[in-house]
Order: C-alpha cells, then sequence, then structure tokens
C-alpha cells in the first residue's frame, strides 16, 4: 500500500462534521485589509519556517531541507496581492497545498533550483517535487511551552485543593440540609468527587435560597463548580492543523504520494507529528476534549483549527535559541501606516534520536 493509500484509507474514518472529502473546498474571499497582527503573525511564521530549514541543512548529513511554501511579501491592500491570492487558490484547486518545507535525499537534491523553490511554477518543478523524501507543515507559537506547562501545573493543583476544601467543608457543615429526599443527590455527586475523577464532573447548582443555611451551601456549590470548571480547561499547548487545511493537504499528497509531517515552533521547543497520527487522533471522537479539540481560533482569523495537545507528537528540538527581534514601520496606499515586529536569528538544536523516530528513518539523518 503506498503512503497515499493509507491516507485515503484514514479519510474515510473522519466525521463528516470535521471534514467532508466529498464535497469540493470552501472558495476563500480575497482580503482586502492587512492588519499588524497579521503581519506578525506572517513575520513569525517565516521565522519558524527558516529555523526548520536551518537546523536540517546545518545538522543533516544526508538529506537537504528546501523551502517550498507558496509565499509572497505582498500584504491585503498592496498592489498585485489580488492577482497573488487568485494564483494561489487556482494552485490550491490544482495540486493542492504546497507544504512549507520538503527535504530532499542529498543525491536527490538540485542545486540550479536551489534552497527556495517557493516562486517557482508548479509545472517546472513537479517532478522534482516528486522526488523529495518528507513534506513538513510548519505552525508556530508564540510561547515558551515549558513555563505554560508548569503555569498549568500550578492552575491545576490550585483549583483542585479548591474544590476540595469546598468539598469537605459542605460535607462536614451542610450534611443536615442535603439529607433530605430531593437533595441526597448532591451527597453522592461530593462523595464522587476526587482529584482522579474531577475532571468529569459537571453539575447544576440548584439555585436554593430559602433559608440562610440553603442560601449558604448554594454559594458553595457555585464556588465548587467555578474551580471545577477551571481544572477541566484546555490545558495544554497545541499542534494547530486548521480543519480547512486538511481537504488540500489530501489533494497535494494525492498528487505527490510524499509522507507529511507537521512542526510546531514555539521559543523553547519544537514538537512534531505525522500527517497519519493526525488522522488516527481526530478519527477516534473518544479522544476530543483530553487529546484534541476543534476550535474557532481567534489569534487565526476566528478559521476553525484542530488542535491536538503537542505531547502527542515527538520533540523534534528540546531547545530552541530566541530570535531577535524589531519594529517594522509599513506604508500602504493612502498613507495607512502599520507597524509590526519581525524576527531574525536564533537556533533549533534538533534531536537526532526522536527525528529519526519521527520520520521512521533506519539510516542516519
Amino acid at each position: 500500500m503506498t503512503y497515499f493509500e493509507t491516507i485515503r484509507e484514514l479519510t474515510k474514518r473522519i466525521s463528516i462534521a470535521i471534514v467532508d472529502f466529498s464535497t469540493d473546498r470552501n472558495i476563500a474571499r480575497t482580503p482586502t485589509q492587512a492588519s499588524s497582527n497579521f503581519i506578525t503573525n506572517k513575520e513569525q511564521g517565516d521565522w519558524a519556517e527558516k529555523l526548520i530549514v536551518n537546523a536540517i541543512n546545518t545538522t543533516s548529513k544526508n538529506y537537504v531541507a528546501v523551502k517550498y511554501g507558496k509565499s509572497d511579501d505582498l500584504v491585503a491592500g498592496e498592489d498585485g496581492f489580488d492577482k497573488f491570492f487568485q494564483e494561489f487558490q487556482n494552485e490550491l484547486d490544482t495540486i493542492g497545498k504546497r507544504p512549507d518545507i520538503l527535504i530532499f535525499n542529498e543525491k536527490n537534491f538540485n542545486a540550479d533550483f536551489g534552497y527556495d523553490i517557493s516562486r517557482i511554477d508548479h509545472i517546472k518543478i513537479e517532478n522534482y517535487v516528486k522526488k523529495a523524501i518528507f513534506a513538513i507543515e510548519v505552525r508556530s507559537s508564540a510561547f515558551l511551552i515549558e513555563k505554560y506547562d508548569l503555569a498549568m501545573q500550578k492552575r491545576i493543583e490550585k483549583f483542585t485543593k479548591q474544590a476540595l476544601e469546598i468539598k469537605e467543608n459542605i460535607l462536614q457543615n451542610y450534611i443536615d440540609v442535603l439529607s433530605t429526599v430531593q437533595r441526597k443527590g448532591y451527597i453522592e455527586l461530593l462523595n464522587n468527587i476526587t482529584p482522579v475523577t474531577i475532571d468529569a464532573i459537571d453539575f447544576k447548582v440548584p439555585g436554593w435560597h430559602s433559608n440562610e443555611k440553603l442560601a449558604e451551601v448554594n454559594e458553595l456549590l457555585q464556588q465548587l463548580k467555578k474551580a471545577i470548571k477551571e481544572i477541566q480547561k484546555r490545558d495544554y499547548l497545541s499542534i494547530t492543523p486548521k480543519v480547512e487545511d486538511i481537504k488540500v493537504v489530501y489533494k497535494w499528497i494525492e498528487k505527490f504520494n510524499v509522507p507529511h509531517y507537521y512542526f510546531q515552533v514555539f521559543f523553547d521547543k519544537v514538537y512534531g507529528i505525522s500527517f497519519e497520527n493526525i488522522l488516527k487522533i481526530v478519527s477516534e471522537s473518544d479522544k476530543e476534549g483530553i487529546i484534541f479539540s476543534i476550535e474557532q481560533d481567534t489569534k487565526n482569523q476566528n478559521k476553525t483549527t484542530i488542535k491536538i495537545n503537542s505531547k502527542s507528537g515527538i520533540l523534534v528540538a528540546g531547545k530552541v535559541e530566541e530570535p531577535c527581534h524589531k519594529s517594522v514601520r509599513k506604508e500602504l496606499d493612502r498613507g495607512r501606516l502599520l507597524f509590526y515586529v519581525t524576527f531574525e536569528g536564533g537556533s533549533a538544536y534538533l534531536d537526532m534520536t526522536n527525528l529519526k523516530k519521527l520520520l521512521d528513518l533506519k539510516e542516519e539523518f
């Protein structure tokens, strides 16, 4: 079975509520105006791609990384952007979405094309692209994942302690008002709250106010519910494939049959996961809310995004040196000014053992 055939079989397991592979993709509207935040995010994404390309090309003995994803320095509102955007949409319908990076075996690397083929017409490089060994989609996140994990651990400990203290307070001091036939269900509920089960607990605050003691226990139940909701919030940083990209990534794989991976670049570490594993995770509905969620991403133009716990992937770089950054002034038509941040430099230190594991490589990378 080819790589594409494996992916095709996995797509049959994906709920159409997430991705309907039987329908055409939704046609995107041409953006009319860029924002400072959008350009900063684009600059961060471009930096993350360079980070991975440089890390591979300075570390690998047998492989070469090449920039491939369609990109341009134009932004919405500038002359030429509409033409670029339409060409990009046409290419999506023709070959699918180019991954950001292609990795070639050194013997198949074409020095005449060089390390950046992102602006070369796909027809001219079609046969060359088919020689790639791996394809990488790079996503970036403006977090230090190590500090985030520590903060989330402290938050869970804080609210777990708070919830268990409220539970004990109610059972010790308000058992009399809960012992009626109508209210004894709350005693069972409280007894079932443990550090292990607290993630799955939910209940309705009753709204008792007919006497002072009932009002007090009602307030405590309200506080307990709030503490539990804090514990149940998503507490992981994610690898973030966009739902709208799944179809066009699939279309590209159908044409080129090159194994596809997602790398999530944080400012201190990099995690990777195969596209195959993404499809497997999303096809298992019992994992939703545990290791993945599907959300409207406010930081990405409210696009629907699959958010997979980064720790479900593999740590491919255990250390990242942060880049330098500076503010840039950009003047658009009619004198509109945008100020955004650019990134330069920085290094990712690849964990070669983990990278080989992710890519299922037996030989030296």
